[in-house]
């Protein structure tokens, strides 16, 4: 029974060690977040850039580069991991499994609402649709990094003691915080109010996807598959 009672000890001593090396790696966690943001809402304000600049370009800097910065510090494992090359096909499949779902959905969605059918064929033998898609990868990717790969991860490890709701809760509110500048943007009224409804639980079922598999390829192209869905079928 003592020893029993020593190896247990110890096991409760090692996770609050853990848990408080991780508070004190991921100290900077919050501030840069925070300065990413307003740095965000500075630029979607203030400048105008092309679509396929602020989708490849713009993310790469204001979403890509904080996620290296803080990999580069930190050396974290676990957000590695969600991008290693190994879950690169897995992803993909399982990206496309959930893009399916998105994409049956609009389908039914346009013909209850009786709208126009869509050909499948002339659309994707469309420049136009391709062009649209590798920016809604881009879209997926940068984003899918920032919000999955580091927020979520580092809202775990830090928030280890919160409930998992509560954290899913934090990730999502944080995925629709950095989507409300554009969102007010380019809508008005009741709309945006539907739209940031909408937005809100998208991240919240992209968080709890990203939680059983922690695979950037899967929500990727889950996310440009969904961005297609409502571009082609809410026209």
């Amino acid at each position: 029974m003592p020893l029993k009672k020593t190896k247990n000890s110890r096991s409760s001593n090692t996770r609050r060690l853990s848990s408080s090396h991780s508070s004190v790696t991921h100290v900077a966690f919050i501030p840069l977040l925070v300065l990413v943001f307003v740095v965000w809402v500075i630029y979607r304000t203030l400048f105008k850039f092309p679509i396929w600049f602020d989708e490849t370009i713009g993310k790469a800097i204001f979403f890509g580069l904080p996620v290296w910065l803080y990999i580069t510090l930190t050396r974290s494992k676990s957000m590695i991991q969600t991008f290693s090359l190994k879950r690169l096909f897995p992803g993909l499949f399982l990206g496309l499994a959930v893009g399916g779902i998105f994409g049956f959905s609009g389908v039914l969605a346009s013909l209850l609402h009786q709208q126009v059918h869509i050909q499948a064929v002339p659309l994707f033998l469309s420049d136009g649709f391709w062009w649209a898609f590798f920016l809604a990868l881009m879209t997926g990717f940068w984003e899918t990094l920032f919000f999955y790969c580091w927020v979520m991860v580092i809202v775990t490890e830090k928030y280890a003691k919160w409930s998992f709701v509560n954290q899913l809760l934090m990730i999502s509110a944080i995925f629709l915080l950095f989507h409300i500048p554009n969102t007010l943007l380019r809508f008005q009224g009741v709309t945006v109010i539907s739209q940031l409804f909408l937005l809100f639980f998208f991240g919240l079922g992209q968080a709890l996807l990203f939680a059983r598999y922690r695979n950037l390829y899967a929500l990727a192209l889950s996310q440009a598959i969904w961005g297609m869905v409502i571009v082609i079928y809410t026209r």
